[in-house]
C-alpha cells in the first residue's frame, strides 16, 4: 500500500502525527488535494512574555508573510491562545516544545525577549539567520546592530526616557525592517451576548447607548498605575449622566472592586471571564478606558477607540493607530518604570482628573457614533 500512497510533508496543512484538516473534512489525499499549499522554509518567533506583549508583536506576521509567503511560521510563547490563525505552529513554552524545536533546522529564528531562557533557546537552535537577543556568558546580548537600540533602552532609564520609537517600530527594527503601519492581529473568536448576560444578573442594559468599557486594573505588581476608586465611580456616574453605559472590566483580581464600584455608581459589571470571552466582551464596547495593561493591547487589536492612562512609561512607546489618546497626570510622575509609587507627598494618579477623562471619552464616542474614521 505504501508504494501507491503519496504524502506531501511540505504542505502547510500536513501534520504527520494525525490527519490534516482537509482530509478530515473532505477525505482528500495529498496526490490530488486542491488545498495543497507548499512551504519552503521554517521561521520561528520567540516571544514568551505577557499576553499584551505577545499581542503587540503580531504586526510582524504581516511583514513576514509578505517577505516569505511560502514560510511555515512557528511561535513559542506562554500565551498561544492569543496567536492568530496566520501562525502555522503554536507552541506553549514548556520542555516538550523546546525539545521539539531542537530537532528543526530553521531558516530564520527571531527572539524578541531578553529573558535568559529565551536567549538560551535561540543560542541552541540551528538557524541560517538569527535576529534579536542571544546569551553570552549567561547574560542577554544583542545579536547584531539591529537589536542594539532596544537592548540599550532596556538597561538605561535615561535612554528609555529619550526614546522616540514606539514598541512595534522597535520590534520591526530588531528584525531589520521598517514599520509601515502594520496593525495588531487579534481574532475575536467568540460572541458575547450582553443583553443575556445582564438579564441573568437582573441588570438593566440599554444597547442604544454607547458602551464605555472601564478597565480598572493593572496587575498586582504595578500599583503605581492604579487610578483611585472614587475617580472610577465618579467617571461612571458622569458617563451615565451623559447618556452612556459604563461597563466595568477586569479579571479575578478586580472582581470585588468592580462589583463594589458598579453598585455604588450605577455602572454595569457582568463579572470576570476566561481570556477569549473577555476579548469578546471588550469587542462589544464602543470606547475603552484603561491603564497600560493587557486590556490596552486587546483594545488596539480590536480597533477600539482607546483613552489610555499613562504615568510611569515613556508615552512614545505606545502606538494607538490614530484611534485614541494618552492622558497623563497633571502633577509630574517621578517614578519612571517603578511598580509602586515612590513619593510621600502625593500620588500622581490622584491628579489625573475625571473631567479630562470624561472629555476624552466624549470625543471618541462622538467620533465613533458619527461614523468618522478613528
Amino acid at each position: 500500500m505504501s508504494d501507491s500512497i503519496v504524502y506531501k510533508a511540505d504542505c502547510r496543512h500536513f501534520r504527520g502525527d494525525i490527519p490534516c484538516r482537509p482530509h478530515k473534512q473532505e477525505g482528500v489525499h495529498c496526490a490530488d488535494c486542491p488545498h495543497y499549499d507548499p512551504t519552503d522554509r521554517n521561521i520561528l518567533i520567540i516571544k514568551l512574555g505577557a499576553i499584551g506583549d505577545v499581542i503587540r508583536t503580531t504586526p510582524l506576521l504581516q511583514r513576514l508573510r509578505k517577505e516569505y509567503p511560502g514560510a511555515r511560521i512557528w511561535w513559542l510563547t506562554q500565551s498561544p491562545e492569543v496567536l492568530p490563525s496566520t501562525v502555522d505552529i503554536k507552541l506553549r513554552f514548556d520542555m516538550a516544545s523546546v525539545i521539539s524545536l531542537l530537532a528543526v533546522n530553521f531558516d530564520v529564528v527571531i527572539n524578541l525577549d531578553k529573558d535568559r531562557e529565551a536567549c538560551a533557546i535561540l543560542d541552541r537552535l540551528e538557524a541560517s539567520v538569527k535576529k534579536g537577543f542571544t546569551i553570552r556568558n549567561g547574560i542577554c546580548a544583542p545579536i547584531d546592530a539591529d537589536a542594539e537600540h532596544k537592548f540599550l533602552t532596556g538597561i538605561f532609564d535615561d535612554l528609555n526616557k529619550k526614546n522616540t520609537r514606539h514598541y512595534v517600530e522597535e520590534m520591526f527594527e530588531i528584525c531589520g525592517y521598517d514599520w509601515q503601519g502594520e496593525e495588531y492581529i487579534l481574532e475575536a473568536e467568540e460572541e458575547f451576548d450582553l443583553e443575556a448576560a445582564a438579564k441573568r444578573l437582573g441588570l438593566l442594559l440599554d444597547t442604544n447607548k454607547p458602551i464605555i468599557g472601564l478597565n480598572t486594573g493593572c496587575g498586582g505588581r504595578w500599583t503605581s498605575r492604579l487610578w483611585p476608586e472614587e475617580h472610577w465611580r465618579r467617571l461612571a456616574r458622569e458617563l451615565i449622566d451623559h447618556g452612556m453605559q459604563p461597563l466595568f472590566l477586569g479579571g479575578a483580581q478586580e472582581h470585588e472592586k468592580n462589583d463594589r464600584m458598579a453598585r455604588k455608581s450605577g455602572g454595569l459589571y457582568l463579572g470576570h471571564f476566561p481570556l477569549k470571552t473577555f476579548i469578546a466582551l471588550m469587542n462589544k464596547c464602543d470606547v475603552i478606558v484603561s491603564a497600560v495593561t493587557m486590556a490596552m493591547h486587546i483594545a488596539i487589536g480590536l480597533h477600539k477607540p482607546l483613552v489610555l492612562f499613562n504615568n510611569i512609561f515613556n508615552p512614545k512607546e505606545f502606538e494607538l493607530y490614530g484611534r485614541g489618546e494618552i492622558l497623563e497626570p497633571s502633577k509630574e510622575c517621578t517614578c519612571f518604570f517603578q511598580p509602586t509609587c515612590q513619593r510621600d507627598d502625593y500620588r500622581c494618579m490622584d491628579h489625573l482628573e475625571v473631567d479630562r477623562v470624561l472629555e476624552a471619552v466624549n470625543r471618541w464616542a462622538e467620533m465613533k457614533g458619527s461614523g468618522a474614521p478613528a
